[in-house]
């Protein structure tokens, strides 16, 4: 005997709360709607569902091993509806984020954790790229939003972006460095200590070289390259090397005391960290929740980072 379910769930709430009158309120149904059911369902099976003359209702045996499977599935039921309520308001779902590693290590990894403090139902799904990989990726349909350092979009790129920190590139070291005891370090300086290079594929590699080549270095001094920023800032620590770093990750380090920038102006590319998306695309609401909450963070952020680097770089 097939028995509809939707019957199921209006008998398991009439039992919950004692009461038609309470059941049908409880599933927003009217009183005499959920009379009917019951009064078709015990037609159907043959035997009562409840004993009669019983206040509140009392359901016989069968009736109460009936509508603990309707228990199920109404508790299953308001989870689907909390569910979907809940994804709605951008407060459940999944956020696939790509990002260079650097930055990605540096600020988003401890901006994902706040962002879920608020927002615990969100699974993120973070992954690594540049430039090219995850404009790739975002065409593929492969992640729904990607944080990297951009120089200018291609008109018909299909994509759309949201500039959230200026650029600004600084050479970084250790904080007990032999140049930070000079008065006023020079560009000529830094070209009598090794270097660290930037990960392969990232802007950074190339700004490097760039820079050198301007301050007439006629050799790169390459000593450790290929890390992760943890590894590179730990590189940092146990010697003199120099490597090229956004101001921006270095200012995310100063609680660390491990690393700073030297006070010395350098060349960099116009270049802005931005968050890019599809253009015209669906996206999960809590997609945009989590894109607007990283945009509100780096404006607080901005501002921040401006000032320690005046302090830092320009020593004012």
């Amino acid at each position: 005997m097939k028995i509809d379910e939707r019957h199921l769930i209006q008998l398991a709430a009439v039992v919950k709360t004692g009461g038609v009158t309470e059941g049908a309120a409880l599933l927003g149904l009217a009183q005499p709607a959920v009379s009917r059911t019951l009064s078709m369902l015990e037609k159907r099976l043959g035997e009562p569902l409840f004993v009669k003359g019983r206040r509140p209702l009392q359901p016989t045996p069968l009736g109460l091993s009936l509508a603990e499977h309707g228990l199920v599935m109404l508790s299953a039921s308001r989870k689907a509806s909390d569910l979907v309520d809940s994804f709605r308001i951008g407060k459940s779902g999944v956020v696939r984020v790509g990002g260079t590693p650097f930055f990605m290590d540096a600020l988003i990894a401890g901006m994902c954790a706040e962002f879920q403090a608020s927002h615990p139902d969100v699974r993120i799904d973070q992954s690594y790229g540049y430039f090219p990989d995850l404009r790739a990726a975002l065409k593929a349909d492969q992640i729904d939003l990607a944080i990297c350092p951009i120089d200018i979009l291609d008109e018909g790129s299909g994509l759309e972006f949201q500039q959230i920190l200026p650029g600004r590139n600084v050479i970084a070291c250790r904080v007990t460095h032999p140049l930070l005891l000079k008065r006023r370090p020079q560009p000529a300086h830094v070209l009598d200590y090794p270097w660290v290079a930037p990960p392969p594929g990232s802007p950074l590699l190339a700004d490097l070289r760039a820079m050198l080549l301007s301050f007439g270095a006629t050799e790169i001094k390459i000593r450790y390259s290929g890390g992760s920023l943890m590894s590179v800032v730990n590189y940092l620590k146990g010697g003199d090397a120099l490597t090229v770093m956004p101001h921006s990750v270095v200012f995310a380090q100063r609680k660390e005391g491990a690393i700073t920038a030297l006070p010395i102006t350098i060349p960099h590319p116009e270049r802005a960290l931005a968050i890019l998306k599809r253009s015209e695309s669906v996206r999960a609401p809590a997609v945009e929740r989590f894109a607007g909450f990283i945009q509100t963070g780096f404006e607080s952020l901005r501002h921040l980072i401006k000032r320690h680097e005046e302090a830092v770089v320009w020593g004012l």
